[in-house]
């Protein structure tokens, strides 16, 4: 089976910033989904779960709502290793065109006065929220950002060095 996309970076090198994780071509359309990483796989500790939940609702929300952007987002969720997000968009933009909006949106949550959608009707499992949680892990990338936005290494993805045997094989060792 091939090896999909988002498994050939090195999460070994990967650091927290704004990356294209895949562009993907559909008749006349285009979508990208971004890499939107807070933690250093395998090196910080997850995102706390609750926490995880309560910055996809409020960012999610503010994504949805920006006046700018709001009719090129398709999706806004979290990876399964709670180490970042998943944002896809209409089109095909370098990550440094997002580091505005990235940083709006982070910045938002410190305003945020409750979860939205944090409700047994809007959510399937609105107990399992923690804003103030939320809260400081929004400021962490937000300052990590600031510090960063000349460097160029927050917008580019380390992809994983494939040995190819005489024959064409891609080598992957375990």
């Amino acid at each position: 089976m091939e090896l999909i996309q988002s498994f050939s970076v090195d999460h070994t090198k990967i650091i927290p910033g704004i990356f294209t994780s895949r562009v993907d071509k559909l008749g006349k359309y285009c979508v990208t989904t971004y890499d939107i990483r807070l933690k250093r796989p395998n090196v910080e500790p997850a995102i706390d779960v609750s926490a995880m939940h309560s910055l996809e609702h409020i960012l999610a929300t503010f994504l949805r709502n920006d006046p700018e952007w709001k009719d090129e987002i398709v999706y806004w969720g979290p990876m399964g290793c709670l180490t970042g997000f998943y944002l896809i968009l209409k089109g095909d933009r370098k990550p440094e065109a997002l580091y505005d909006l990235i940083l709006r949106a982070f910045k938002s949550v410190e305003e945020a006065q409750t979860v939205p959608g944090a409700t047994a009707q809007n959510c399937g499992c609105f107990r399992m929220h923690n804003l103030e949680m939320a809260k400081w892990y929004a400021q962490e990338f937000v300052r990590y950002l600031e510090e960063n936005a000349e460097n160029g290494n927050i917008f580019e993805y380390p992809k994983t060095e494939r040995l190819v045997t005489d024959d064409g094989q891609n080598f992957y060792d375990s």
